[in-house]
């Protein structure tokens, strides 16, 4: 298993959107995290949230949970390849979640979309009024990992409160409603498994709905359109992991290196609502493929240039 980083270098100097090519530098040793940084705060709001495409197919400027979601990701990275702490900015986006967290302690799948124009249907007439397991889980679960190395994130109030939500709905759930909200309830309970006395039971409750092959189809999606193993699965050593056959990852790391295309960058399989949102995606899932290659011991063919 190997990775052509000079192939992938060149797409993402050609087609990547700003904070990509960052993160891209980051994760493969040439960038420092103060430039990831600072590509991020772009599309940080005065209120402490993030907005303005941070998610590709939500391009409007308000901030959303999705946004908070996509944030935590990129902190994390920073803190455990740049060795550099969140600051304010973690704090603020907790200050900020805590804000638009309805009284159950979940968040909304959407806020109300002020420019419609390039944005998905499916967070332009989400319901706004309603918590969702899906989104509050996707964003507690990436909180948890980033406050492993931030203390005034792991103790915020608003984690407290989305973490009660979440194993609160997912301990009452027969099983979870669709192939997403499934995934962000694994990668929930993966990040929460040594934090909260219950989560080791509910996931391995969790990982018995998955086939034996670990693809989760998504239901009304684009053709061919399914969630793989490694999409809920990424880290090599965490108590999911341990869960999943090993057959399963190894099948699926080949899968990935081989979705590699001849102009170096990686395509997701789902259908972007805008130009820019679909080529912004692809910058996004070769970050991600590069990652998840190199932390299971992929070889780069050659040195970046």
């Amino acid at each position: 298993m190997d990775i052509d980083l000079n192939r992938v270098s060149a797409f993402m100097t050609a087609n990547a959107r700003l904070l990509d090519r960052r993160r891209f530098d980051l994760i493969t040793g040439r960038g420092e995290a103060d430039g990831v940084l600072g590509a991020l705060a772009a599309y940080r709001n005065d209120d402490g949230g993030f907005g303005w495409a941070l998610e590709p197919d939500l391009r409007s400027p308000e901030s959303q949970p999705v946004g908070a979601l996509h944030a935590f990701e990129v902190l994390e990275e920073v803190a455990e390849y740049g060795g550099a702490a969140p600051g304010p900015t973690a704090v603020r986006l907790c200050d900020w979640l805590d804000s638009v967290t309805l009284p159950d302690g979940g968040v909304p799948f959407a806020l109300p979309v002020g420019e419609p124009t390039g944005t998905a249907p499916w967070w332009r007439q989400a319901g706004t009024e309603h918590s969702s397991l899906h989104l509050t889980c996707a964003v507690a679960g990436a909180a948890h990992l980033l406050g492993r190395y931030d203390a005034a994130v792991r103790e915020h109030r608003w984690l407290e409160r989305a973490t009660g939500y979440c194993m609160a709905r997912i301990a009452a759930a027969e099983r979870p409603a669709g192939s997403y909200e499934l995934r962000y309830v694994l990668s929930f309970l993966d990040a929460v498994h040594d934090v909260v006395p219950e989560a080791p039971g509910e996931l391995r409750r969790m990982v018995g709905l998955l086939p034996d092959d670990g693809l989760l189809p998504v239901a009304g999606g684009a053709d061919g359109e399914a969630l793989h193993p490694l999409d809920y699965a990424p880290r090599p050593g965490t108590p999911l992991r341990g869960l999943l056959p090993g057959e399963v990852i190894e099948a699926d790391l080949d899968r990935l290196a081989s979705r590699q295309d001849d102009d170096g960058g990686w395509t997701v399989d789902f259908v972007s609502a805008s130009t820019a949102g679909a080529l912004e995606w692809r910058g996004h899932a070769t970050v991600a493929a590069v990652k998840i290659l190199l932390a299971h011991g992929a070889d780069g063919r050659t040195e970046i240039g």
